[in-house]
């Protein structure tokens, strides 16, 4: 075994058919790791499950597609369930799924889209870890890591609701590490700063936003998908096994510079 091997392990990843989503199933599959592919649509799953099989997968590993909308909970647990129908367990949780309804400041935000985010991003979270934990424990040990953002670390003025959320996620891995960790489950979260995907479109197709962003950034870029997810596989991996209940910030040096 290597330090990023993840051969004979099962991976569950929700938002899994876009950007970041997307590139940790690839990247996961490539180092060897079965994959869950989730996400609402059925026909992207299974677009994206074809995609890997055919280009990412490597030895006996492979992608099946789950369609699931993670808010709601009787889908969650069809997702754990056919996922340990398929491939006998899950070692591996990625959180990644999230939503942003509302752009702009919290004082206008209106109630359904507040409680929108916080169910879907935090709640959701909580249920589909929760169904997971117990088959992790079962086979001695695994990994969740829950895809945040930097939003939860700094205020901008117009995410923050998404920001709150991703702030409570952060804390979910926390608690989740303290009381799994005698089982041998890591709980991480991985704290992007702007990235090239659809779902941050709004924020990087902006010029003049962008050339704000790209100025205050040490690397004076934004991210791609690709970047994030080898940190994800990193803390699936062996290369990460004592590293738990920590936030991994990974976002250009943004949060650092003046």
């Amino acid at each position: 075994m290597t330090l990023f091997d993840l051969g004979g392990r099962t991976a569950v990843i929700t938002g899994a058919t876009k950007g970041i989503g997307r590139a940790i199933a690839q990247r996961m599959a490539e180092h060897g790791a079965n994959i869950v592919v989730s996400s609402r649509k059925a026909d992207a799953c299974e677009a994206v499950a074809g995609d890997i099989n055919e280009n990412w997968a490597k030895g006996d590993n492979r992608a099946i597609p789950v369609p699931c909308n993670i808010s709601h909970k009787d889908q969650l647990q069809a997702l754990v369930d056919q996922a340990v129908a398929a491939f006998g367990g899950i070692d591996i949780l990625v959180c990644n799924a999230a939503v942003n309804p509302y752009f702009g400041p919290l004082k206008d935000i209106p109630d359904s889209a507040f409680d929108k985010i916080m169910e879907t991003n935090i709640r959701s979270n909580h249920w589909l870890c929760r169904m997971a934990l117990p088959h992790m424990a079962a086979r001695g040990g695994g990994a969740i890591i829950i895809v945040s953002s930097i939003g939860g670390l700094r205020a901008g003025g117009v995410l923050g609701a998404y920001g709150i959320s991703k702030a409570a996620d952060m804390q979910v891995a926390r608690a989740l590490a303290v009381e799994y960790g005698p089982d041998n489950i890591r709980v991480n979260c991985i704290a992007p700063g702007l990235v090239r995907t659809d779902f941050a479109r709004a924020l990087w197709e902006d010029e003049e936003r962008l050339k704000k962003r790209t100025a205050g950034t040490p690397l004076h870029r934004i991210g791609e998908p690709d970047e994030i997810a080898g940190a994800a596989v990193m803390l699936a991996a062996p290369a990460g096994s004592f590293i738990t209940g920590a936030t991994i910030v990974i976002d250009g040096g943004v949060t650092i510079a003046s």
